[in-house]
């Protein structure tokens, strides 16, 4: 099993997650962070340092939601999408964004 970052990092892009993986599996484009499968070890670390909830066992991933499993895993592989290794600011828009539903539209998935 991996995680998943959801929909709710889109236009957040906190990076608390990123301070506390062992492994820095995750990946950064210019308005959301994804998490690549094969390098997560399912540590769980992550999950609980999102200021937004937005990361969750794959098996806790909502219905609604099950697309966010195949778009980590695409985008973690994407070219232009680089290893994130430390913690950055969240964007800077990121409160208005916060809670926000139907962001998927937002997402831009060209390379950080």
């Amino acid at each position: 099993m991996t995680f998943v970052v959801l929909e709710e990092c889109i236009q957040c892009k906190h990076t608390d997650c990123v301070a506390v993986c062992p492994v820095d599996c995750f990946y950064e484009g210019p308005n959301f962070l994804v998490i690549n499968p094969d390098e997560c070890i399912d540590c769980a670390l992550c999950e609980p340092e999102c200021p937004v909830d937005a990361i969750r066992a794959e098996d806790d991933v909502p219905h609604d939601q099950a697309a966010f499993i195949q778009l980590n895993a695409e985008l973690s592989v994407h070219p232009g999408w680089t290893r994130i290794t430390v913690q950055k600011p969240a964007l800077a828009q990121h409160a208005q964004w916060a809670g926000a539903k139907g962001k998927l539209e937002q997402l831009d998935r060209n390379g950080a």
